[in-house]
């Protein structure tokens, strides 16, 4: 529906926009200092010359939303909707997205200006594992579903983002020193080598080097503290590992059991970025089948909600992985279960067993796909590795 508006060449607009992208859009255009229907005027205008096909855009839900657009624009995107097969609802909302994600905050020249949409076979694919409570067994579900991705011929790399470095330990890596270069150097500009001297790539002919590790350093437990006077201290975590992308397919991030500004980065750090393709970027969550890690899954997601408040940013749940399941424990695990795979969304993507192999594996420090590459836990990991890429 239109309308015009009196006085200029502008006419009203009213169609269905999602509430989540109409917040994004008020936000982002604020920042910028953009009225919101210049901002729209500018998304039509790039969504009618861009020729390549764009990502859908989830519409459920949408809700009345108008503005102004130049008079006969909003014309030659109904036009255009029809003529690519597309409601019209769709049309704005793709609109909308591709002018968030090149007014993106990572995405703004020195000049100002937008640069192309980032080439998504130009970055790896990025995986945050990570829950606030610890004991869940979020390094054993990241470093075997790094193993998994290994196995398949990716070049991976796993982070250990972990002050207290349980990945580093259990495959008899040596931690970081104190003092020398780390992964918190990078990230707060401090340090004076290049970071891809840091790797260590992990033994064995099963991962053919491919399977690299970032170890831990003590110095992380000051990572937060370090972050704070750091401007844009969200990205420090993606500027700290972009000189590594272009050799690396897959990141995996093994996050501390913590909410806090080094969380925010690696959360940060997962989002979908421009032209990516959904569900192979994003948050992976470990939990048990127990009570309180409903608990931390809440005080997750509120955090990962307040960053796409702030900063826009599209943080996606790649799934949740049940751990260390066992139906003996009797009813508190059998039903806690039940409620994670009823949730919805985020899906459970796998339910690994609380069997001997992993705690061995971890006893003489072998990953555990080398260890015991049959075994029930691995053959879960490798399921879960095919589900979230």
């Amino acid at each position: 529906m239109t309308d015009d508006q009196p006085g200029t060449d502008r006419e009203k607009v009213v169609s269905k926009l999602p509430q989540e992208l109409r917040q994004r859009l008020k936000v982002r255009a604020a920042e910028l200092g953009i009225d919101i229907q210049d901002a729209a005027t500018d998304g039509v205008t790039r969504w009618l010359e861009h020729e390549a096909p764009l990502l859908a855009v989830d519409t459920a839900g949408a809700e009345n939303w108008a503005t102004w657009l130049p008079t006969g624009l909003y014309g030659r995107l109904k036009d255009k909707a029809t003529e690519r097969g597309l409601p019209y609802v769709q049309g704005v909302a793709q609109a909308v997205t591709l002018w968030l994600d090149l007014h993106s905050p990572t995405k703004t020249s020195p000049s100002g200006a937008p640069p192309r949409p980032t080439d998504p076979s130009s970055v790896p694919e990025r995986k945050v594992f990570v829950n606030q409570k610890g004991g869940v067994g979020k390094t054993a579900v990241s470093a075997g579903v790094a193993q998994a991705l290994a196995e398949e011929g990716k070049r991976v790399l796993v982070v250990d983002y972990d002050p207290q470095g349980h990945l580093t330990k259990q495959l008899g890596i040596p931690p970081l020193p104190v003092g020398g270069d780390s992964l918190l150097k990078h990230m707060i500009g401090e340090a004076t080598g290049k970071i891809a001297d840091l790797l260590v790539p992990v033994a064995g002919d099963r991962f053919g080097g491919r399977l690299l590790v970032l170890p831990a350093c003590q110095d992380a437990f000051l990572l937060d503290v370090r972050l704070g006077p750091i401007r844009a201290n969200e990205r420090a975590l993606e500027r700290a590992l972009k000189p590594l992308e272009d050799d690396i397919d897959v990141t995996i991030i093994d996050g501390p059991p913590s909410l806090g500004l080094g969380v925010d980065a690696a959360l940060y750090y997962s989002r979908r970025r421009s032209g990516e393709r959904h569900g192979v970027s994003g948050v992976v969550i470990p939990v048990e089948a127990e009570d309180s890690s409903a608990d931390a899954f809440e005080m997750l997601t509120n955090q990962i909600a307040a960053l796409d408040e702030d900063f826009g940013a599209q943080i996606e749940y790649l799934g949740i992985v049940v751990n260390k399941y066992d139906a003996r424990r009797g009813y508190v695990a059998t039903s806690s279960l039940e409620l994670w795979q009823n949730l919805g969304e985020p899906r459970v993507v796998g339910v690994i067993p609380d069997l001997r192999e992993q705690r061995e594996a971890v006893r003489v420090k072998r990953p555990l796909l080398d260890y015991a590459p049959n075994c029930k836990q691995a053959n879960v990991l490798r399921d879960i590795a095919k589900e979230i890429s």
